[in-house]
């Protein structure tokens, strides 16, 4: 069992939002999550789990701070993960040089190209290892559900589609749901899975779509007013690949509502008690 250091604990909602470290073997260095545990998991009650996904240049306080779900969590007796978006060490030269690649924007998978091989194996420390760090806390890991925004967004879909039999229920917001075909995608694909599109289909969540449907509804939110809609998030390949494979998709587009967490926390409880059916506890 990894040894995790307590950054720091605060009571919220009856429970306790945390901050830790461990000793990642995935990504090769020290990473940090943070982990909100209800009352009833601090009586020793095994807890359901929501993972959030955070976006581009986030990290595992963001969506712990700006996305308004411990009270939520709260009331339904679930626990939440906030991962972190990319490993912070070891570093590779150019990992800093723009915000939408390298540090702060690992997209949630498991690199094959060097030097990001490395290190960058976002994928199996969100699904795999987190996990397993759990084992210290009151946490029922059986029964997880996963859901995100942005680039996080993206990783939710993703890891729903790829593991369908360990993530309950999925949801996402403004999600980057084709990135084999966006700027964003492309740019982090060709370099962290190499330069032949073909390789980029396994964490392509239209492309996964494509070949069965998730066993439960998948639920999105965007808002029309997002700058990032156009040019990153379209998601017309993933509407597509739902309508063929029959899958049950509840994709909401709301007028006005932009891509900040002011639109996340908007639709926060929804997609929480869409998480919390999905896992059985109402």
């Amino acid at each position: 069992m990894t040894a995790l250091e307590t950054l720091s604990e605060s009571s919220c909602f009856g429970g306790v939002q945390g901050f830790y470290r461990g000793a990642s073997a995935a990504t090769r260095g020290p990473m940090r999550f943070g982990l909100f545990r209800p009352e009833a998991s601090l009586r020793g009650a095994r807890v359901p789990l929501v993972v959030y996904l955070a976006g581009l240049t986030c990290n595992e306080e963001t969506g712990a701070i700006k996305a308004g779900a411990q009270r939520l969590c709260a009331e339904h007796g679930l626990a939440l993960l906030t991962p972190d978006t990319s490993p912070r060490e070891p570093r590779f030269p150019g990992d800093d040089a723009s915000w939408d690649f390298g540090l702060g924007a690992g997209f949630y998978v498991d690199a094959t190209e060097d030097p990001w091989a490395g290190a960058y194996r976002m994928f199996t420390h969100v699904t795999a290892e987190l996990p397993d760090w759990l084992a210290s806390f009151s946490i029922d890991t059986a029964r997880q559900a996963i859901t995100g925004h942005s680039m996080g967004g993206h990783g939710a879909l993703v890891c729903a589609l790829r593991l369908p039999s360990r993530y309950r229920a999925v949801s996402a917001f403004a999600p980057i749901t084709n990135p084999s075909a966006v700027p964003w995608g492309q740019k982090a694909f060709s370099r962290y899975l190499g330069q032949d599109p073909r390789a980029w289909a396994g964490y392509d969540a239209s492309a996964l779509l494509a070949q069965g449907p998730f066993p439960g509804t998948i639920l999105i939110d965007q808002g029309l007013s997002d700058k990032f809609l156009e040019r990153e998030l379209s998601s017309e390949a993933f509407e597509r690949a739902a309508e063929a494979v029959k899958q049950p998709l509840l994709l909401r587009k709301h007028p006005g509502y932009d891509h900040s967490y002011w639109f996340v926390s908007s639709f926060m409880p929804e997609h929480l008690r869409h998480l919390a059916q999905g896992l059985g506890v109402i």
